[in-house]
């Protein structure tokens, strides 16, 4: 019996930490995709992303196939490379990735879609300073969009893992950005009005 017993939690503990190493792996190639997208490298990004995907799957696999393990190892990493996906759908203009498309956990997939829209907030801050308010009010939207489909989902935080407090962080950064937007919409409208008042003189 002791054998068995000893031989069951061995190969438990063998698969726990294959699964790990595969999630560490997964949040190492989530941020450098990210990290891809703000240096306009979309093709390296995607190629980040796709190896990502596939590493998420054989963690799910490994865990999948132990009922003992607990799938929130797979929580935050595979929010990361949700992250990912989304930041790089934002920027290239495209729908977001569905939780199909990820096969990420819910909460995992809800609280990366969270992420992802505080994070583009850095893509509206740089088209800003480029003069190129348009964009940037779009991705004030795309923000604006996800945090209004977030906040619907007003479960006990112990069932979405602190969903509301991120929504609530999340409104803050909108908050900042869309105050940004307005102040440089209003500094181009000064700088036109000047330019016609010298070009009248």
């Amino acid at each position: 019996m002791w054998d068995s017993l000893r031989s069951h939690v061995q190969g438990l503990h063998e698969a726990r930490e294959l699964a790990l190493v595969k999630c560490r792996k997964l949040g190492q190639l989530s941020a450098k995709s990210i990290r891809c997208v703000h240096r306009k490298e979309f093709q390296e990004a995607e190629s980040l992303l796709q190896q990502a995907k596939e590493l998420a799957a054989e963690a799910r696999s490994i865990i999948g196939a132990h009922k003992e393990l607990n799938p929130a190892y797979l929580h935050d990493t595979e929010k990361e490379m949700v992250e990912a996906a989304a930041v790089l759908a934002i920027a290239q203009k495209q729908g977001l990735p569905s939780q199909e498309d990820l096969g990420a956990q819910t909460m995992a997939y809800l609280h990366g879609l969270c992420e992802a829209a505080s994070e583009v907030r850095r893509f509206a801050l740089d088209e800003m300073r480029h003069g190129r308010l348009a964009e940037a009010e779009r991705i004030l939207e795309v923000m604006e969009s996800i945090y209004e489909e977030l906040i619907q989902f007003d479960y006990p935080d112990s069932l979405t893992n602190g969903l509301r407090r991120a929504c609530d962080a999340l409104r803050a950064v909108m908050e900042r950005t869309r105050s940004d937007l307005t102040l440089t919409a209003s500094q181009h409208e000064l700088v036109e009005q000047l330019r016609r008042v010298k070009s009248e003189n």
